[in-house]
């Protein structure tokens, strides 16, 4: 299917403590964010953080950025040209316009790829550093000295030179004219790398993105001045902005937002890189919750629990371990008699493969993920199921490998992981035992009823009662020539009449008076 030709919109729902946001393809949930509104570290923010302790052996040091955990930092994120940032860095605390310029500023030599972090950095030493990853777990943020900022349409490299193009990008005519133009705007000293979307895009729509992003290093450096303790130098986008930066495009056609302030905020943005669309940026207003309304909650709870059901009886068994994750496909009660195991094996496989991939970008789910799909024998067919696989994971903005099928028909995917996985409760309490596993007695609970009765009877003079309650205390209360109901009525000589309620749950009682009104305890 052709990416572009997918509807896409953008539900986007505030509480005071988070903004939760989803992404529909032709009505279906692919992608659920929710983002803390107190989030202190997120993927892209720079801090000038402190060197706390150099790890000789891991070739890598602990950075002190203000989280809990301790940062790390690895010698091959230090970036070819850390020399020429940590220079610069000198120069800027010192408030040295002139000097920290980047226009004038002299860039040292690389550094060698098989060197130690010892020989550039030592505890109490201060560095500007981007988060990579955001803390997940017991582990502290991942960072890197290799600063960069991404915009719409281009990547901007401090400290280089050099234009690369996205290998996306086929059309050598096009990799050419977009690098000519890239070196007619670019400044001295910053090297750009030229995203996907800038294909067909005039040198205005890329200037304007280019000062952006400029205007960014420009704060960081101004941030720099006298600075002597950790702190953010740079914030990165918030997450709505950052999805819109990556994925708007033309198939786009709503973005419904339930917050008037985040609605001015979006539609702000949107006018920044595409106020063509300006016009799509929707205030929901409507009484029930915007989830309910575009009909989320329901796939969210069909979406997240351990097993998820496709259709036709096929279903994942979605299982998470320290180590890596683990999805098994079932055929459920699928078969067509008229095929053989093995098309009915690919038939199930290539449905499972397109709710796999979607799974993967809704849970946000990174690392080692292992697929256990139906066993099929011939080659062809396993080809076939990883081609499909491939297909639907070109979606996935992260990155990712994907290996062939072994002959047992396990896939082995790896997927970039950046912030901590998303993970829904879908179970609920149970409203019997209140979550606790246990149930009152069900002697008890019928002394309980003849309780409210004698109550109701003799304290409020009630004439007549109807109870409802679930089918099997129904058959409890009514069975028999002498049933429990008659020597009520006998004992109080009032009319009693008892109701069963399917949906009532096994322990639910509820009492109605003479003219049918509810009478609760």
């Amino acid at each position: 299917m052709d990416t572009e030709s997918i509807n896409r919109e953008l539900i986007i729902s505030s509480d005071v403590s988070e903004v939760s946001i989803v992404l529909l393809e032709d009505k279906q949930l692919v992608e659920f964010h929710k983002e803390q509104s107190n989030t202190n570290f997120s993927v892209g923010d720079v801090y000038y953080g402190r060197i706390r302790k150099i790890l000789p052996g891991l070739n890598a040091a602990f950075v002190d950025i203000g989280n809990q955990k301790d940062a790390f930092l690895h010698y091959l994120d230090l970036g070819s040209q850390i020399r020429s940032l940590i220079e610069y860095t000198r120069l800027a605390t010192k408030g040295n316009k002139a000097q920290s310029d980047m226009d004038s500023f002299k860039l040292l030599p690389d550094i060698d790829k098989s060197g130690k972090i010892s020989d550039f950095l030592s505890a109490g030493d201060y560095l500007p550093v981007q988060i990579a990853k955001e803390p997940i777990n017991t582990k502290g943020p991942r960072i890197s000295a290799e600063i960069s900022f991404a915009g719409r349409y281009l990547v901007l490299v401090p400290f280089s030179n050099r234009v690369s193009v996205s290998q996306k990008i086929r059309s050598g005519e096009e990799r050419g004219r977009l690098k000519r133009l890239i070196q007619s705007i670019r400044p001295n000293n910053f090297g750009v790398i030229i995203r996907t979307v800038a294909e067909g895009k005039k040198v205005e729509e890329l200037d304007t993105d280019m000062r952006f992003l400029i205007s960014k290093w420009e704060q960081l450096s101004n941030n720099l001045a006298n600075l002597t303790t950790s702190a953010k130098l740079v914030s990165e986008l918030d997450r709505t902005s950052v999805m819109l930066r990556d994925i708007l495009n033309e198939s786009f056609n709503g973005i419904h937002v339930d917050n008037n302030e985040i609605y001015e905020d979006v539609k702000s943005f949107i006018n920044t890189i595409a106020p063509q669309k300006n016009d799509i940026v929707k205030l929901y207003k409507g009484k029930e919750p915007i989830f309910d309304y575009f009909g989320i909650t329901k796939q969210i709870k069909g979406l997240f629990g351990k097993i998820v059901t496709i259709r036709n009886g096929v279903y994942l068994i979605i299982e998470h371990t320290e180590a890596m994750h683990v999805i098994d496909v079932n055929s459920g009660h699928r078969l067509n008699k008229e095929n053989t195991q093995e098309e009915n094996a690919l038939a199930v496989n290539l449905e499972a493969a397109t709710e796999i991939a979607r799974q993967l970008r809704l849970r946000d789910m990174g690392g080692i993920i292992i697929v256990d799909f139906i066993d099929m024998h011939e080659a062809k067919n396993r080809k076939l199921l990883f081609e499909k696989l491939q297909q639907e994971m070109s979606k996935d903005r992260a990155k990712h490998t994907i290996l062939p099928a072994t002959k047992f028909g396990l896939i082995q995917i790896t997927r970039q992981r950046v912030r901590p996985e998303t993970e829904i409760t879908v179970n609920e309490k149970c409203p019997v035992c209140d979550g606790t596993g246990k149930i009152k007695p069900s002697t008890l609970f019928i002394d309980e009823i003849e309780h409210n009765i004698n109550y109701l009877f003799l304290d409020q003079n009630e004439k007549s009662l109807t109870i409802q309650v679930h089918p099997f205390i129904y058959a409890y209360l009514t069975k028999g020539l002498f049933s429990i109901r008659k020597k009520w009525m006998w004992k109080y000589k009032r009319h009693i009449k008892i109701i069963p309620v399917k949906s009532f749950h096994i322990l639910q009682v509820n009492f109605q008076d003479s003219n049918g009104d509810d009478m609760s305890f």
